[in-house]
């Protein structure tokens, strides 16, 4: 009967303010503080207090673990089971800070942030019909594990189980005949909770692959794909019909690749999506881009730049005039730096317009334009177009072709801000890239100012990061520069990071400023070894540099470096 117990110490005991204030982790002031403002806006009383900083949310849960007698539960290490998860509503754990995580006999054991609150705890009793068994938890921890297992993935199957089983190959060549969806409708539930689940795991993509008997569900989550769900061949036609009619498509085409754009709230955050399908063996495959909105993109500091570095890249794309290159293979993060850039500039006193293939996020004062190819609108027609109507900045999307970059050029060169990405190695390389797109070199010596080279690297999961020391097999993919490397961080795997030890991504980059001696060696034809010394010599930071540096500093891990930074030169 120890279980019972619990919850009738938990009820007997003092407020959580009290708690804190007998363990002097907070004055009285505080508390008073706290308590009116816990009055005023109906929140807990130790978000409060950890919002404003009073106390930590580790200090919190040790003062509860201590003064309660409750075990403090690492979230890291701990998975909920789905029947506990099941039994108190996502919409209850947030508002109360909370996560169910296991049924023992007739006990419920929960995870709380605050589990002296007798009112809370009467409410989970009234949810599950169990006896509740308060444990302590950090409310950090608890946040992130209830986006990590209030998954959406039983609650899609749920509604796939409501869709006509079968759907007869008419149907599936014809295209669904039933086009006005209410939101009531199983298949509008169900892409809707896709949706939401790929936002909530950061995915950057979701990909949708029909096969023979089953259609596949994938996310690409920092840069790599997981599989998420199988569900039967029958509801392929119909999900794929709503997300049609979302993105404004053509449902009754199948054979023509198409794309397309749509937002939905997720969270209370607008967010969009850009579709593209192609026939495939089995059907129609759909891939969509996930897109945060245009308010949310980080600041050029937020994206991984050294200080020096970011400070050498701010130059250029503050001067009036000029053309600022952004290279890299794809998903190598160029459009989110190429956004950054224009996040800095004056859009009320400039006239910045952009020519991109496909507009990605809106700006607030910019003037953006979309290749539409049926429309005779390329990057070399919207950019001659652009230059007409009175640009400072222009953002070229991309540099692929001759017509674009020749008039791109001539935009730096007569007095305009062009900042635009190329698919180029490295910073040296993207100028060659140039001259194989028919640039003369004594164009690019006059007109481009600044180049930079990136990559993305997944970061190390601060969850479950720790140490340790370098051992003779590490060295096999160290060169022989970093052979003195004696330790690193790397993450060990837990729960908040699906055991892989990264979570998140960030930028490694190489800055190169055109200045005179680099511009003399272009004119005289030198190879790309020679100006990348010659810029290593002025004080260039070369990209596996800046990466062993975060590898020093354990943001990331020298293996993520290398696979994604170091090339043989």
């Amino acid at each position: 009967m120890e279980t019972q117990t619990r919850p009738s110490a938990a009820i007997s005991s003092p407020p959580l303010g009290q708690v804190l204030l007998e363990a002097k982790l907070i004055s009285l002031d505080q508390l008073q503080q706290a308590e009116e403002l816990q009055r005023s806006r109906g929140v807990g009383i130790g978000a409060i207090l950890i919002e404003n900083g009073w106390v930590s949310p580790e200090s919190l849960a040790m003062a509860l673990s201590l003064h309660l007698n409750l075990p403090i539960i690492d979230l890291k290490r701990h998975v909920p089971q789905a029947t506990a998860l099941g039994m108190i509503p996502e919409a209850v754990a947030r508002e109360h800070m909370l996560l169910p995580l296991d049924l023992i006999d007739d006990s419920l054991a929960v995870v709380m942030e605050d589990p002296s609150d007798i009112r809370v705890i009467e409410e989970l009793t009234a949810h599950s019909g169990k006896i509740v068994t308060p444990m302590v938890g950090v409310r950090s921890d608890i946040k992130t594990a209830i986006d990590m297992f209030y998954k959406a993935s039983g609650a899609i199957e749920k509604e796939i189980a409501e869709f006509t089983p079968f759907v007869d190959q008419e149907q599936q060549q014809e295209g669904p005949r039933r086009i006005d969806l209410t939101a009531e409708d199983p298949v509008v539930r169900a892409v809707d909770l896709m949706l939401e689940e790929a936002v909530q795991d950061r995915a950057s993509d979701i990909h949708i692959s029909p096969e023979r008997d089953a259609v596949k569900i994938r996310y690409r989550i920092d840069g790599v794909m997981r599989e998420t769900l199988t569900l039967p061949r029958g509801s392929y036609q119909p999900m794929l019909s709503r997300i049609k009619v979302l993105a404004g498509m053509n449902i009754a085409e199948s054979r023509r690749p198409q794309d397309g754009q749509f937002s939905v709230v997720v969270g209370g955050d607008e967010n969009f999506f850009r579709v593209a399908t192609s026939d495939t063996t089995w059907g129609e495959m759909a891939v969509l881009r996930v897109l945060g909105r245009s308010e949310t993109i980080l600041d050029l500091a937020g994206l991984g730049f050294d200080p020096r570095s970011l400070e050498t890249f701010q130059r250029p794309i503050q001067a009036p005039f000029g053309m600022v290159l952004v290279a890299g293979p794809t998903g190598s993060g160029k459009t989110t730096t190429l956004y950054a850039a224009v996040n800095q500039l004056d859009h009320k006193r400039k006239n910045i317009m952009t020519i991109e293939d496909p507009v990605e996020y809106n700006f607030t004062g910019v003037n953006q334009i979309q290749v539409n190819r049926a429309a005779d609108i390329t990057f070399g027609s919207g950019l001659r177009a652009i230059m007409r109507l009175d640009p400072d900045v222009i953002l070229v999307g991309e540099i692929r072709d001759r017509e674009t970059a020749e008039t791109a050029i001539q935009a730096a060169l007569t007095g305009h801000l062009v900042l635009s990405s190329i698919h180029a190695n490295d910073s040296p390389g993207a100028l060659f890239r140039l001259g194989n797109l028919g640039v003369e070199n004594h164009l690019m010596a006059s007109a481009v100012t600044g180049i930079v080279s990136q990559r993305l690297v997944r970061m190390i999961c601060p969850h479950c990061k720790v140490e340790r020391t370098t051992r003779p097999e590490d060295h096999v993919f160290l060169p022989p520069s970093e052979e003195q490397l004696t330790s690193f961080h790397e993450g060990e795997g837990c729960n908040f990071c699906t055991q892989r030890g990264y979570k998140g991504r960030t930028g490694e980059f190489e800055v190169m400023p055109l200045r005179e001696e680099l511009r003399q060696l272009l004119l005289q034809g030198a190879s790309t070894t020679e100006i990348k010394s010659a810029a290593v010599a002025q004080g260039m930071t070369p990209m596996f540099e800046e990466g062993m540096r975060k590898v020093r500093a354990g943001i990331t891990t020298p293996q993520e470096v290398v696979h994604n930074v170091y090339t043989m030169e």
